[in-house]
């Protein structure tokens, strides 16, 4: 006789009950703990004394909502095709909440795909019946594309939106339009007459605090008073968001990518892609980028062209009612994030491919592209950079980079690859310090302090007290006569011959506007390196796609004018006889800065292909695609070597989500025997028998373990696979029977088999479940290598996976078993992966 001699670890994701609150970022509120009991679904979360229900967008009827007295018309379609095609009585057609998920679980990859597949055959086979049939086969087929088309104008109106707020938010911390006070700086000086070439962006209409106050604006008083000003509005703007999102939608802090991630691959969290995240992360992301933090936006517009996704898949039932259709449009609504973040519709198609999406089948690229044109094609007419471009950083270099520049591109590869692993390091250490002690516990404060810090050191310096994305404008540019940036502040040019060629401009000296404005860029440097550490991960909407570039834009320019000097006093020397004659205009700064933040965005990210494109894309440089290729390889390569995690996958492992990396190699040598449970001290399989168990016996099982599932085997005595069954659909079937069958009682026979066996006459009625089974679960060997076990968890899926030998169930292999066996080859601790 076989011996089960293993605790059952079909419990899957259910672990991640003990977890802090996921989609509140590290180290958020210890109330953000999910009960344990198994009878609610709900997610309701207690801040400051209001509980709030997240569940209101939820896509899963939750166990006890008493929805067992609706029925569906659809039948119960069994696993991978498989099971019987009419569920016998009682369960004739399907139940609510039967093939659904609870929060916290990973999905059904196979099941769901199934369930597609079956849907698609039924609307076909009923197209040939009827015209009605066959219309409703056609808006079956062109819904998707209709989901596309509303999820880009949605997002590229929220976009468009966000932009324009707060650009208007950012110059109100430095003044205000008398002609309205819903003018920001630029459109209320755009019809002035009385601007001049040397101050075009001063104008009578815009006021400053201190010229509205004290009524000048000359001398050390008003320059108090507009220092004290921008204070205040940083951290009245910082106290709004942080407050917001503590009360009403903790899910809207950080950037959202990590969870989207983990979202694609199939993880469930509820309400992290709700109407309420949606409208607090839309309100508190224009506050927390107006408010000056070193933070961008980019990050965050992706989690909410992924909220509006699913949002609006609620209005089409294929999406709605599966999950698996429903992370296809979720992948492409990464991509419209993307697009309308930068203008870039076809880097966000590659954004999301490469950086985003666990699941990409060829339909979804074309989907992904679609959309991300109509969100591109959406925030081009809003126009809310002013300037008639989808662009946001236009750059027009004239000069052609050369092939010694590459060694300086280089440079700044290495650059971006060592602040890429710096920054990750540190920025990890102190989010684990923000989880572990009581730092966590006050995040207002924390918020208030970093953004007063920020405020404090920014203002003085003119470089940082801009906005990131006018910054890297501004670094970005390339100096013509007519600019009056300091940046540009070379000596002026005593003969014509020193003019250079057309619009471009010879190399000159630098003059003391320049040597000024580089002694702030390097303290600049200096202040965004360290104050970002401290800033991505508070709870606050916070992406980092500005900042790192900002970082690397600074970087660059520095090094850019130092080679255009060095070319500049040293035309004679070798590396720049032939292509850098005196007169010449040699060497562009501006390319070097647009190198450089690629560079640092890279190293950061890890990303490559699409980041290129995004950069090209982004700035209009399509000739300049070498030299960001080679420093976005070199950053990547640098990186890598100090470890090959990105941010966001940083992050993802520091909040334990379930994440199986796609990218990471396997490289052990171990069995499934060896990962698999049962192990020798535990107690016996749980598992239910094909027709030897009551309805009292399978509640009590149920009622004494937390696992997700259960194997059904022949007999104790002969433990041959049958199939599996999840415990959700086992309780909502069972319940479902003692309300709607007479005659179920605790002692009726629960029967898994096709026919119910004899019984005497005065025997209750049997419970037939069998179409709630998965009749073709997944089975490895017990000497399968791990490594193909692995590949068959990321490319399938899978939320578990049985292990038999000759046919006899030997134990079970979670996706959670995966990630503790990694984490001990990893030599992490392996309850790293349950949420803290």
């Amino acid at each position: 006789m076989f011996h089960f001699r293993t605790k059952y670890a079909a419990d899957d994701e259910r672990g991640f009950e003990r977890m802090e609150n996921p989609g509140y970022c590290p180290g958020s509120f210890d109330s953000f703990h999910r009960p344990p009991s198994d009878d609610d679904d709900d997610e309701m979360v207690d801040i400051a004394g209001a509980t709030l229900d997240f569940t209101s967008t939820d896509d899963v009827p939750p166990l006890s909502t008493g929805g067992y007295e609706e029925y569906s018309s659809s039948r119960v379609a069994g696993m991978n095709g498989n099971s019987p095609s009419k569920l016998v009585d009682p369960l004739e057609d399907l139940v609510p909440g039967v093939g659904t998920y609870e929060d916290f679980n990973t999905i059904d990859w196979v099941r769901e795909k199934s369930k597609d597949r079956d849907r698609h055959r039924e609307i076909t086979n009923k197209s040939r019946q009827s015209t009605v049939a066959l219309l409703h086969s056609v808006v079956d087929a062109f819904s998707g594309w209709l989901l596309m088309l509303l999820v880009g104008l949605m997002s590229g109106a929220l976009a468009g939106g966000i932009d324009i707020a707060a650009h208007w938010l950012t110059d109100m911390k430095g003044g205000l339009c008398l002609k309205g006070f819903w003018f920001n700086h630029e459109h209320c000086c755009w019809t002035s007459n009385e601007t001049t070439f040397q101050e075009r962006d001063q104008c009578p209409q815009w006021k400053s605090w201190a010229e509205l106050i004290t009524g000048t604006s000359e001398g050390a008083f008003p320059y108090i008073v507009n220092y004290m000003m921008y204070i205040f509005w940083a951290l009245l703007f910082s106290f709004l968001a942080v407050t917001l999102v503590r009360a009403f939608a903790p899910y809207a802090c950080g950037s959202g990518i990590p969870e989207i991630k983990t979202i694609l691959s199939g993880f469930i969290i509820r309400g992290y892609l709700g109407k309420w995240t949606l409208i607090i992360k839309t309100i508190t992301l224009v506050l927390a980028v107006s408010s000056g933090l070193s933070l961008g936006k980019e990050g965050p517009l992706v989690h909410v062209a992924c909220c509006c996704a699913n949002i609006l898949c609620h209005l089409f039932t294929k999406y709605r009612k599966n999950e698996a259709k429903r992370r296809e449009v979720l992948s492409a609504a990464a991509a419209v994030g993307v697009s309308v973040a930068f203008g870039a519709p076809i880097g966000g198609v590659l954004f999301s491919l490469e950086e985003v999406s666990y699941y990409f089948p060829l339909k979804t690229l074309w989907r992904s592209f679609f959309a991300a044109l109509v969100a591109a094609f959406t925030l081009r007419s809003i126009n809310p950079f002013g300037n008639s471009r989808l662009v946001l950083f236009y750059v027009e270099f004239h000069a052609p980079w050369h092939l010694v520049e590459l060694a300086p591109f280089i440079l700044l590869g290495i650059f971006g690859g060592l602040w890429g692993a710096l920054f990750i390091k540190a920025n990890i250490a102190w989010c684990r310090i923000r989880k572990t002690t009581c730092l966590g516990r006050y995040p207002v404060i924390e918020v208030l302090v970093v953004a007063a810090l920020t405020a404090l050191l920014a203002y003085p310096n003119s470089y940082t007290r801009m906005s990131g994305s006018e910054l890297i404008s501004e670094l970005f540019n390339d100096c013509s006569l007519l600019d009056s940036s300091q940046l540009c502040g070379y000596k002026q040019p005593t003969n014509t011959s020193e003019t250079g060629v057309g619009n471009s401009l010879a190399d000159r000296p630098a003059g003391e506007g320049l040597y000024t404005a580089l002694w702030q860029l390097a303290l600049a440097l200096l202040f965004k390196m360290v104050i970002t550490i401290f800033t991505f991960g508070m709870k606050v909407p916070s992406g980092l796609f500005i900042p790192s570039m900002a970082v690397g834009a600074i970087a660059g320019r520095l090094l850019g004018v130092g080679m255009e000097q060095l070319a500049y006093y040293n035309h004679e020397w070798l590396i720049f006889k032939g292509w850098c004659s005196p007169g010449a205009d040699c060497i562009t700064p501006g390319l070097y800065a647009m190198v450089g933040a690629a560079a640092c965005l890279g190293g950061v990210t890890r990303m490559t292909v699409s980041l290129v494109v995004i950069m090209f894309e982004l700035t209009g440089g399509l000739e300049y695609i070498v030299p960001l290729m080679a420093a976005t390889m070199t950053s990547k390569w640098v990186a890598d070597a100090f470890g090959r995690e990105g941010i966001y996958e940083a992050h993802i492992r520091l909040n334990g989500y379930p994440f199986l990396e796609p990218k990471e190699e396997f490289e052990h040598s171990s069995l499934a025997v060896d990962v698999m449970r049962p192990r020798r001290s535990d107690p016996a399989l749980a598992v239910l028998t094909q027709e030897g168990m009551t309805v009292g016996e399978v509640e009590s099982l149920v009622e004494s373990t937390h696992y997700s599932g259960f194997p059904v085997v022949v007999s104790q005595e002969s433990p041959r696979l049958v199939g599996f069954v999840f415990r959700r659909d086992l309780l909502i079937s069972i319940d479902n029977a003692r309300k709607r069958q007479e005659g179920v009682v605790s002692a009726s026979l629960v029967v898994f088999s096709e026919h119910a066996p004899s019984q005497p006459p005065d025997a209750p009625s049997p419970l037939r479940l069998r179409g709630i089974m998965d009749l073709s679960p997944f089975t490895v060997t017990d000497h399968t290598p791990m490594d193909i076990t692995v590949d068959i968890f990321r490319k399938l899926g899978l939320r578990q996976c049985l292990v038999t030998h000759n046919g006899r169930l030997l134990g079970i292999i979670t996706k959670k078993d995966i990630l503790k066996h990694l984490a001990q080859i990893a030599n992490r601790d392996p309850e790293s992966i349950l949420f803290n």
